[in-house]
């Protein structure tokens, strides 16, 4: 071991220091050729790297020339120092010759248990640890009088069969433990016990209030059908599926039938009122077609784009194409669009394959004038600047797009601009819109990104004054 590392009183002097170590000497030896001194533990290991030099003047060593000092181990065993134990609290201070023996004696120095129970502890807590803690201690039970090591009384402890206890059901009992179970299972009043009907628990001093309130318990009909007994819960489903003596409603009562009878008599109601409840019927079937158009078309008004523009998309451009193709003048119709909040109602329409002078040859547009629900507020006739584009959809970081755009102002003359009348609708062929047939031929269109991804953007935009709009 290297010298000791104690808490000395005073500096040593720096003879009695281990050159490699720095502390003082533990069994130190003087190497005779020069006199140099070291513990003998930290010259061994010094050596024993192959360096077989004095670590202090570098001069060759012959282990026949090192011999103890035990000189110098005298004066260092009487150097004055702190117990090892002083930070913990002992305030022993002495030689180090006489270290061992205090550390015999020392209340902070760590000892084995005498009981050989393998814990370690401080002289001082070892009474503590072997009358209380220790689990090879000898204990008895106060209860049942047997003898138990510590350990085994730590299991036997909440156990013994003659210890006195309480009721876990809480019902105020007291007795020894090894009547408990009895207790538990057949005399206790707060003891739990399943329902006969429902299966569910209860406190056995409640169950015949529950039994008022079970929802299988077993109850007459009534109605005094004749059926014995019925589950408490099952009562209303007899009432309507089961029980010949209950009053129905007709099952027609939703299409206006006002009929109830007992259950036995409501066949023969049926069967004598057979038309009438069909009268019924399509009546209903009537007001309901009614409110679905009505709900349909309010939907459609609410999700009518309300902002004077339009960007229709066209998709599966190529097989609409080749349909407008096989079909001559066939029109494909956008979704309305309002020019405004409270504006006029318009839609765009579209020939793919032509019409009039473009047949054949180029995409035909047009945009006319709708009925809407607020043309009793506007000016007529419609007489604001429209603007079609084809939107190129190349990318705009690689080339600047290029749409194909064309503007007109609508001629007040024209029958299509004046104030639609409330028949007019959107696919009526007579209301053909005004526009371009000849838009952009086919030709044209397969120069850029007009088409992509097997789709067009077709862009309507309305000029609205903004004192109209505020």
């Amino acid at each position: 071991m290297p010298g000791y590392d104690y808490k000395l009183l005073e500096r040593p002097r720096r003879r009695v220091l281990c050159p490699l170590c720095g502390k003082p000497m533990r069994e130190p030896v003087r190497v005779s050729t020069c006199g140099h001194r070291f513990c003998d533990t930290c010259l061994q290991e010094f050596l024993s790297e192959g360096v077989f030099k004095c670590p202090e003047d570098q001069l060759p060593l012959d282990y026949a020339k090192i011999y103890p000092d035990p000189e110098l181990e005298a004066q260092v065993l009487s150097l004055a120092i702190r117990c090892i134990h002083s930070e913990e609290g002992c305030r022993w201070s002495g030689l180090i010759k006489h270290l061992q023996a205090h550390l015999g004696t020392c209340g902070f120095n760590v000892i084995p248990c005498p009981n050989r129970c393998s814990t370690k502890l401080s002289r001082r807590d070892l009474p503590e640890h072997v009358q209380h803690g220790c689990p090879k201690r000898r204990v008895k039970c106060e209860f049942c009088a047997s003898d138990f090591t510590g350990e085994a009384f730590e299991g036997h402890q909440g156990t013994c069969p003659q210890e006195s206890v309480y009721c876990e059901n809480k019902c105020g009992a007291r007795m020894m433990r090894r009547l408990l179970s009895q207790h538990t299972l057949a005399e206790c009043p707060k003891r739990t016990q399943p329902c006969t009907y429902c299966a569910k628990e209860f406190v056995f001093d409640t169950i015949q209030n529950h039994q008022y309130q079970c929802p299988r318990y077993p109850v007459p009909c009534p109605n005094q059908c004749g059926t014995p007994s019925i589950a408490r819960e099952d009562v209303p489903t007899h009432l309507k599926e089961s029980c010949n003596t209950a009053m129905l409603l007709c099952p027609f009562k939703e299409a206006g039938c006002k009929h109830r009878c007992p259950k036995l008599a409501m066949g023969r109601h049926l069967e004598e009122t057979t038309k009438a409840h069909l009268g019924m019927v399509c009546a209903l079937v009537s007001r309901q077609r009614q409110e679905i158009l009505e709900l349909r078309r309010d939907v459609e008004e609410l999700s009518v784009s309300s902002d004077g523009t339009l960007i229709w998309k066209i998709a599966d451009y190529a097989r609409k194409l080749q349909e407008a193709k096989a079909r001559s003048n066939y029109e494909f119709f956008s979704p309305p669009f309002y020019t405004h909040k409270y504006g006029y109602k318009l839609q765009v329409s579209a020939f793919l394959n032509g019409n009039g002078s473009g047949e054949s040859s180029h995409l035909s547009v047009y945009i006319r004038v709708l009925p809407g629900e607020y043309d009793n507020l506007l000016e007529w006739p419609f007489s604001y600047r429209v603007t079609f584009s084809l939107l190129d959809q190349s990318d705009p970081s690689l080339s600047k797009p290029q749409h194909i755009t064309e503007t007109f102002h609508p001629d007040p003359n024209w029958k299509n601009f004046q104030k639609p009348g409330a028949s007019r609708s959107s696919l009526d062929e007579s209301t053909l819109g005004f526009g371009y047939p000849k838009f952009i031929s086919h030709e044209d269109i397969k120069k850029r990104n007009y088409v992509r991804d097997n789709a067009i953007f077709i862009k309507a935009s309305v000029e609205i004054p903004q004192k109209i709009l505020a």
